[in-house]
């Protein structure tokens, strides 16, 4: 199973309040490049479907550290799958359609080469949760 199938099968299995599948259907879209961009230009997941590893990645790890004793036993901390699906997989919604394949130049062994790169190049420059939030209320509360 690729990524991609991955993160479907995840997002169908614990997130299903209503308009789930509509936002479903957007991500899968050609209005989005949710499963091939980059999670960041330089850092985690800067490579072609390193945005929707990194969600799962979340997903996987906030998950695990929810369902141990200690935080739910001294911090209280309980929510559903749904809650917990619905923050870690759409947490960087706000990323898609903003990273821009680009070259620049570099010097390897004396030599300039151009070498591939992400620009970020976003038109709606809200803060990084709140876009997240703005791109996800049309479809579902």
């Amino acid at each position: 199973m690729n990524r991609k199938e991955e993160f479907i099968e995840t997002y169908k299995k614990y997130i299903q309040r209503d308009g789930s599948q509509e936002f479903l259907d957007y991500l899968c879209s050609a209005k989005s490049d949710f499963f091939t961009a980059p999670a960041s230009t330089r850092f985690h997941g800067n490579y072609p479907g390193g945005l929707v590893d990194h969600s799962l990645h979340v997903f996987s790890c906030l998950k695990d550290y929810l369902s141990r004793n200690r935080v739910k036993d001294v911090y209280g901390m309980e929510y559903s799958d749904e809650s917990i699906a619905i923050v870690s997989l759409l947490h960087d919604v706000c990323k898609i359609n903003v990273y821009k394949e680009s070259v620049r130049n570099k010097k390897v062994n004396g030599e300039w080469v151009q070498v591939p790169f992400y620009e970020f190049d976003d038109k709606m420059p809200y803060g990084h949760g709140e876009k997240s939030v703005y791109m996800i209320t049309p479809f579902m509360k």
